[in-house]
């Protein structure tokens, strides 16, 4: 008996994660059954993805999540699962939601789910609902052990699982650039895509005075200098910082307060981000 883990756009305002509870516990009434979050905003498979990567690999081996984001229910689009490179199993749509999975983690197999044994009984005729009578089914009999994967359905290549566009962070002479990839929803704070390893190329140490452009496709929305902490009491209430998130990356944070609130800042590859160390000012005597 392994744990399932939902995650979707739901929300709660009606009886759609409740469904998916039951249809789990229809299949097997000892399955451990948990939330990643059911708050992604709608249909944004992006940030679908960008949870997965922030959460899967914490959890033991053959754990399973069901991860159902999906603008494009009842197209032609597949329904999958895929073991990760350390072991997990994620059911989903094939729509990108699986982007940062195969680029960070890795997955080592992929199968296509067959629905004429892995779908809801007496569900056949329901076409708007397969986060409740496929991904929450299947995932439930994985998790129980009903089937292993080789009973989900048939092999198809890992590499042709679907990604969405992604801009790489670069470094050019003492500048790194990268995109604002998500929030820290609840405090404000924007996530970039420029790895710890990457910034620290530029020359900055914690203390240095860091320079900071954020800008959309059609205008800068913040430029000034910051310093890069370890933490947020490095800094006073209410200044900004530079610090390095839970995925090894650059973010940045008001102390106390919401970055994106204050300048307006959204997220996805097209709000871009530039750094560099800021330059030592020399005051000459008079």
């Amino acid at each position: 008996m392994k744990p399932l883990i939902l995650q979707s756009d739901f929300g709660y305002a009606d009886g759609a994660v409740s469904a998916m509870y039951g249809v789990a516990e229809s299949v097997c009434e000892d399955i451990r059954v948990y939330n990643l979050t059911h708050d992604i905003p709608p249909f944004d498979i992006w940030e679908a993805s960008y949870r997965l990567i922030q959460t899967v690999q914490y959890w033991p081996a053959g754990s399973v999540f069901v991860s159902v984001v999906d603008p494009g229910v009842g197209s032609a689009r597949r329904s999958v699962a895929v073991r990760t490179a350390s072991g997990q199993y994620i059911i989903t749509p094939d729509n990108g939601t699986l982007t940062h999975i195969k680029r960070m983690c890795g997955i080592t197999e992929a199968r296509t789910i067959d629905e004429r044994v892995n779908r809801l009984p007496n569900s056949g005729e329901s076409y708007t609902f397969h986060g409740r009578d496929i991904y929450a089914y299947t995932g439930a009999r994985l998790a129980a052990g009903i089937i292993d994967f080789e009973g989900v359905g048939p092999l198809y290549p890992a590499e042709e699982v679907v990604e969405l566009p992604v801009v790489e962070a670069e470094l050019h002479g003492d500048t790194v650039s990268g995109t604002i990839d998500v929030l820290d929803v609840r405090f404000g704070s924007l996530w970039t895509n420029i790895s710890r390893e990457l910034f620290l190329k530029t020359g900055v140490h914690h203390g240095s005075r860091v320079e900071v452009s954020i800008s959309n496709e059609t205008r800068t929305l913040y430029k000034n200098t910051m310093f890069y902490e370890r933490s947020f009491a490095d800094v006073n209430v209410g200044e900004p910082l530079l610090y390095i998130n839970s995925l090894d990356c650059v973010a940045v944070a008001i102390n106390q307060g919401s970055f994106a609130d204050a300048y307006r800042i959204g997220t996805g590859t097209n709000w871009r981000i530039t750094l560099r160390k800021a330059p030592r000012i020399v005051y000459d005597d008079e």
